[in-house]
């Protein structure tokens, strides 16, 4: 089973977010705190980690998608990922003229879990509402709210078909 969750919001969140409640790390994001461009020193939101190691543990093969362009910033995810010892997988981006949905319909997982994308828009910066329809019968949506992070999903990534 294919898992593909989205970095930034859903598993990582800028570093002046922690000890913040989540409608203030909203509001930090929709003015543009200093930290949240700062993507070098995103960290984990909740015990992300310890969620994906579990659904890694059962045959889940994780691929993470982040926001960011260059090889920077995608540089920058990808240390972050490693340094808090997120459970090894391809970090996947959008190539030139893609969007998210393009990566989506391009890694088709079983599995597409993604924030709601409140500080930055809402569904239309989400991935799964503009994936093609034929698609989307192949691919269970899970969305968790923006920085509330992952830790209330089952710890068996099977019952999320359910």
């Amino acid at each position: 089973m294919k898992i593909l969750i989205f970095t930034e919001g859903t598993i990582l969140m800028h570093k002046n977010a922690v000890g913040h409640a989540r409608s203030t790390i909203v509001r930090q994001v929709m003015e543009q705190e200093s930290s949240v461009k700062n993507y070098a020193e995103y960290v984990p939101v909740g015990n992300a980690v310890d969620k994906i190691q579990k659904w890694q543990e059962q045959s889940g093969e994780i691929v993470y998608l982040t926001s960011r362009r260059t090889d920077k910033e995608i540089n920058d995810i990808r240390v972050v990922l490693k340094k808090y010892n997120f459970p090894a997988g391809v970090l996947e981006f959008r190539q030139e003229g893609e969007e998210y949905k393009n990566v989506a319909e391009r890694v088709m997982p079983d599995i597409l879990i993604e924030d709601d994308c409140e500080s930055i828009g809402g569904e239309k910066e989400m991935t799964y509402p503009h994936i093609a329809q034929r698609v989307k019968e192949k691919i269970k949506s899970v969305v968790v709210k923006e920085f509330e992070g992952i830790d209330h999903l089952p710890d068996d990534f099977s019952s999320l078909f359910r």
